[in-house]
């Protein structure tokens, strides 16, 4: 397990030095999102549906509600023999 734990304190220094590295901003963009995207992770909060509200668009609601209404709700009289 200490071994492990070297390797992974390695790989964060070669990390830091590749940013330390970096000078132009699209990486440096890149590397703060996937510190933020991790971030968020770890707060453990749960979504609300209310947090989804809005993804969609018009058309997509409306695809979505077609597949609905024709594939659910429906009674086969040959589901129930």
């Amino acid at each position: 397990m200490q071994l492990l734990t070297m390797f992974n304190e390695a790989r964060k220094i070669q990390l830091i030095e590749e940013v330390l590295k970096a000078s132009d901003e699209s990486t440096l963009t890149l590397v703060e999102a996937i510190f933020k995207k991790t971030a968020k992770k770890k707060t453990g909060k749960p979504k609300s549906a209310h947090s989804f509200s809005g993804i969609w668009s018009k058309k997509d609601v409306s695809l979505i509600e077609k597949a609905i209404n024709s594939g659910c709700e429906q009674i086969h009289p040959d589901d129930w023999k």
